[in-house]
């Protein structure tokens, strides 16, 4: 299946290291099906070759305002009539002195040209060294541009081509991707859209519960599984309001999110947020702990002065916004169990004593599942305690398919009203 096809996209690239990687974002949207029109600046001509793009795209690669080839009595002029048709430009990378460029409304080269004569939604991965994209005046660009309707990608934290390490780099591929797939998509049909009147509450990530201000106890979510959740259950239609854990993802595109570090912090985010949901899907690995007096300077060696707690059940909390009680006739609680051993009798338990209309499994001990895993090998237990395996597959696919088993759980609801 091509989710994006007969879509058309126009990717600019300017003169970036990181625009290698356009090589590999012409190949990810012409596998969903989309038309790639590739322009290039000057400067990005030093780091990737037009040649390679062309073949990729199958469609000749734009590079000059003044293409020798043109011909002003039988050719249409490309700046004007380039992006015609298309559905989306999308800048990857795009540098600090070209985004300067835009807020100006300079046009001394083909795509800075174009973008002045063309109304279509505008999608922008910068690209920088360390502390550029931190600088007011990029900053100032930035929030220009995106009071003019721009749609950006912020720039993550990684190693440099300086070799320094900062935030800078670009997005990696799958998320510009995703972020292109939800703007072409955004005025899909309604069929498309079966989550469109749900407001989704997600949690994700693991708590922090601090001993002194260097030292805390976690554990070893990466926040993956929570992530995949919201990013895909935002495609399927739904307002999404993602709360997480500290990770190292960055928030999802159009994902209003909440970020916390304890579980108590946690707690109070999803009490503020769980009224106005309409599906909760708790899949944070909270912490179990937190010390009882933590300590405002650094402790020394001396664990027999560490005094743990256990924190609050923040699933078993919000019970109480379930079906009947309060105004929550009709929501849906989701909930997580990581096992290690007795899987389907530790998750039904857990199913039951908390009023959860789905439980998802996994034991993390397998290979593939559980943590800080790009895949995951889950069990999916309904409140009749009805099992449905789902083999290993990437963390994607599997919101996906707990998604669609939230979406049945929803139709059944409704048929019973």
């Amino acid at each position: 299946m091509k989710p994006l096809l007969g879509k058309k996209v126009l990717l600019g690239i300017t003169g970036s290291i990181a625009a290698y990687k356009s090589i590999q974002i012409v190949r990810d949207l012409t596998s969903a099906g989309c038309e790639v029109q590739v322009v290039l600046t000057d400067a990005a001509h030093h780091f990737v070759p037009a040649l390679t793009l062309q073949i990729l795209s199958k469609k000749k690669v734009y590079t000059h305002l003044f293409d020798p080839s043109f011909d002003p009595c039988s050719d249409a002029i490309p700046h004007v009539t380039l992006a015609m048709g298309f559905d989306l430009i999308l800048i990857a990378p795009v540098t600090a002195d070209f985004l300067a460029k835009m807020a100006l409304g300079l046009a001394d080269d083909l795509l800075s040209t174009l973008l002045l004569a063309t109304k279509i939604p505008i999608l922008l991965a910068p690209a920088m060294d360390l502390g550029m994209w931190d600088h007011p005046a990029v900053q100032k660009n930035v929030s220009l541009l995106k009071e003019r309707g721009c749609t950006m990608i912020a720039p993550v934290y990684g190693p440099l081509a300086s070799g320094l390490e900062g935030v800078g780099r670009m997005a990696d591929e799958k998320k510009i991707l995703d972020d292109a797939s939800l703007l072409l998509l955004r005025d899909s049909k309604k069929k498309n859209n079966p989550l469109e009147k749900e407001v989704v509450l997600i949690t994700a990530g693991p708590t922090r519960e601090a001993i002194d201000p260097v030292r805390f106890i976690s554990n070893r979510s990466s926040g993956k599984m929570g992530y995949a959740l919201a990013e895909e259950a935002q495609k399927f239609g739904a307002k999404v309001i993602l709360v997480s854990g500290p990770v190292s993802l960055p928030a999802p595109f159009g994902v209003e999110t909440v970020l916390v570090q304890s579980a108590e912090e946690m707690k109070q985010a999803v009490e503020r947020h769980v009224k106005r949901s309409t599906i909760v899907i708790m899949a944070a690995a909270v912490g179990d702990y937190t010390p009882v007096h933590p300590a405002n300077q650094k402790e020394k060696k001396r664990p027999q002065s560490l005094q743990l707690k256990l924190t609050d059940d923040i699933l078993k909390g919000i019970s109480k916004y379930k079906n009947g009680n309060v105004s929550g006739e009709g929501r849906i609680f989701v909930g997580f169990a990581a096992e290690t051993e007795n899987l389907f009798e530790n998750a039904l338990a857990k199913l039951k004593e908390k009023r959860l209309d789905l439980i998802v499994a996994n034991n993390v001990l397998q290979q593939g599942a559980g943590f800080d895993t790009d895949t995951n090998i889950v069990d999916l237990i309904d409140a009749k305690g009805k099992k449905t395996a789902i083999p290993k597959m990437s963390k994607t696919d599997v919101a996906q398919r707990i998604l669609e088993e939230v979406i049945l759980i929803r139709q059944t609801l409704d048929k019973k009203v």
